[in-house]
């Protein structure tokens, strides 16, 4: 009777294993979460917004992928100079363009070109990419970069990076120096078309400190 009730204990611990699920492979790539600006200073670029009259909207974080997301980000409304297809950005880096827009870009129109600055056009902010040729998330992944392309003039002037960087007219291609050299001493990381084939129709401003002005 004894030798039955072993035999049968060990088929059913033998069972038992037999049902245990799978394990899963730790050969998996974990998730990687954007991290971004602390609250304090997210809260602290808020208030500066604020007292520099710009309108905005705060948006709430979120994951989006492996090395993707949106952490501290504002919608700009109005920061007085109208710019087209803004999305996502940080804060900080809103901050920067706001004052790089308004305080740069416009007057050198005005001072430069003699017209007032209409609109700035821009290519967008959060995109979910690697940068190009590489397998490097773009700042664009983590929404802290902002690709301008144009401007409008009031006076019915478009100017473009893809068409009027190396423009005939030299007032034109001193504008676009002024404002380039400008967005360098304000952001991180500023590409143009003097950089490479990727950048020919716009300017990549990034607000991570890096010091790198092409």
């Amino acid at each position: 009777m004894r030798t039955v009730y072993l035999l049968a204990l060990v088929v059913s611990l033998a069972a038992c294993g037999r049902s245990e699920p799978p394990r899963r492979s730790d050969s998996r790539t974990p998730t990687k979460r954007v991290e971004g600006p602390s609250s304090r200073e997210t809260a602290q670029c808020h208030r500066d917004l604020r007292e520099l009259g710009v309108a905005f909207e705060a948006l709430p974080d979120r994951q989006f992928g492996p090395g993707c997301g949106i952490v501290g980000t504002v919608k700009l409304l109005d920061i007085g100079v109208p710019t087209t297809n803004l999305g996502a950005v940080r804060c900080g880096a809103a901050r920067t363009y706001a004052q790089w827009a308004r305080n740069a870009v416009a007057p050198a129109a005005y001072q430069i070109l003699g017209s007032e600055l209409a609109k700035v056009e821009s290519m967008g902010t959060y995109n979910c990419r690697n940068v190009a040729g590489s397998s490097r998330r773009s700042g664009h992944s983590i929404a802290n970069a902002i690709d301008i392309g144009g401007f409008q003039l009031k006076d019915g002037r478009r100017l473009t990076l893809l068409n009027d960087w190396n423009s005939s007219d030299p007032q034109i291609r001193r504008f676009m120096q002024v404002i380039h050299r400008s967005a360098c001493k304000r952001f991180g990381t500023v590409l143009g078309p003097n950089y490479n084939s990727a950048h020919r129709n716009h300017f990549h401003l990034e607000d991570d400190k890096a010091d790198f002005c092409r």
